[in-house]
This record gives structure tokens, sequence and C-alpha cells, in this order.
């Protein structure tokens, strides 16, 4: 069965923006890597600063494949306008690792 990865990250509200901007501009960086099944980026609604980060893979091995090589490039790239690297949008980052036990799909009916 697969495995779900969830990042939690602390984002202050001032940053929100600045963090989907970034992972929306690095959308594609994981969707081609082998045994990538599914993203998403959740934001919080209320009660906290915790944005949640869901991937799921066909194996550990292949998400340990993604953090050395996509992964690691991703978050190294500098600003393109300066050359510097920018400044980090969250902070406290987490990681959840999980195996999927059950899993369901809507019937059609």
């Amino acid at each position: 069965m697969s495995v779900v990865k969830i990042n939690v990250l602390t984002v202050p509200a001032e940053q929100r923006e600045t963090l989907e901007k970034r992972f929306a501009s690095r959308a594609h960086a994981v969707e081609n890597s082998d045994g990538f099944e599914w993203f998403e980026l959740l934001r919080p609604v209320e009660g906290t600063d915790n944005y949640l980060v869901y991937t799921r893979w066909r194996d550990e091995e292949s998400f340990q494949a993604w953090t050395e090589g996509p992964m690691k490039t991703a978050h190294q790239s500098g600003d393109a306008q300066n050359g510097e690297r920018p400044r980090p949008a969250a902070s406290g980052a987490t990681l959840w690792s999980f195996e999927v036990a059950q899993q369901a799909s809507p019937t059609n009916e």
C-alpha cells in the first residue's frame, strides 16, 4: 500500500500568500516524480497557523528519492530577480508519516 507524508508548517498570516505562491510556482516539480501519487496544500480555516502539505507515494523509497533529488533542488533554488534565496515563509516544519491501511473511492450509482 501507499505511504502518506504530511508536512506541518507554521505560517504566520502575513506569509500565507507568499507560501501559496511558492507552492504554485513549483507545482510541476513533484508531479513527474517516480512513485508520486497525490499532493494537496491544506490552508487552515480557523484556530491555527498550521498548513498541511499532504503527499502520497507508491512507497517509502519513492519519497526518499524525491527528498534527495527534486525536493532538495526546489528548496535550494534562488530568487530569480536577485540570485538570493528567498526568506522562508514557514517555520517549525514537522513531518508525519503514515501507511495507507484502507481506502475508499466514490461509487457510481
